[in-house]
């Protein structure tokens, strides 16, 4: 497997009043192409501040961020915006999607970035809302749409850019058991069939059962990094 993503010796401390506050204190590991890996840990162990900082979204005080072989934590902003629109999909836990737009709208708003022509855009949209099972709701707004929907829905924006890695922050957390099982099913297919890199945050851990590998954070440092013992079956979309 090669790697995708590598972190070494990764530090981030903010500043609070006349206190600094480590959230990541000295954090090294690798990640694969190809890998599904949960992070896990309570409030406060660092996990969200680690992938703000594979996201692009966070500077790391110290150590070095590699993504897809180049050093990428030391870049500029509006390089770091290049990143994450062409290389970074990103699934949220309140699905962030434009009230008023349709499903097929939302998943082209990205490729409206990156310089895509329309036919372009409207072909590429139809496609990974396929790849999602909602090729019947392109015309549906998101209050048209359940929960589980408008999470596919982001899930297909995240995708169609193509990127090489998809970050999940509790992309269940506002889902009830049954479509938590179903969205988490879908992660699961599109991994194994389509050999997306996934990166997912939760605390919950049966949801962390359906990635491969677990890496575990407190007090800022990974405490644990162990492949999933027994994956939970998936359930089909």
């Amino acid at each position: 497997m090669t790697e995708l993503l590598r972190v070494k010796d990764l530090v981030k401390k903010y500043r609070m009043g006349d206190m600094e506050v480590p959230a990541l204190r000295g954090v090294t590991l690798t990640i694969g192409r190809g890998e599904f890996v949960a992070v896990m840990g309570s409030s406060g162990s660092g996990k969200s501040t680690f992938m703000n900082i594979l996201g692009c979204l966070d500077r790391p005080t110290s150590g070095k961020y590699f993504l897809d072989g180049d050093e990428v934590g030391a870049l500029t902003a509006d390089q770091w915006a290049e990143i994450r629109n062409q290389h970074i999909g990103f699934v949220f836990q309140g699905f962030n999607l434009l009230a008023r737009t349709t499903a097929l709208e939302n998943v082209e708003l990205p490729m409206m970035y990156s310089g895509c022509n329309g036919k372009q855009r409207h072909q590429r949209a139809l496609e990974v809302l396929g790849l999602v099972g909602l090729s019947e709701r392109l015309g549906h707004t998101p209050n048209q749409l359940s929960g589980g929907q408008q999470q596919r829905v982001a899930i297909a924006r995240a995708l169609v850019n193509r990127p090489s890695l998809i970050l999940a922050d509790e992309p269940t957390g506002n889902l009830d058991s049954a479509t938590s099982a179903e969205i988490m099913g879908l992660f699961q297919k599109l991994n194994r069939e389509q050999s997306i890199t996934i990166v997912l945050v939760t605390h919950e851990t049966d949801i962390a059962q359906y990635a491969k590998r677990q890496i575990h954070f407190k007090d800022g440092l990974v405490v644990s990094d162990r492949p999933t013992g027994s994956l939970r079956s998936s359930m089909e979309p």
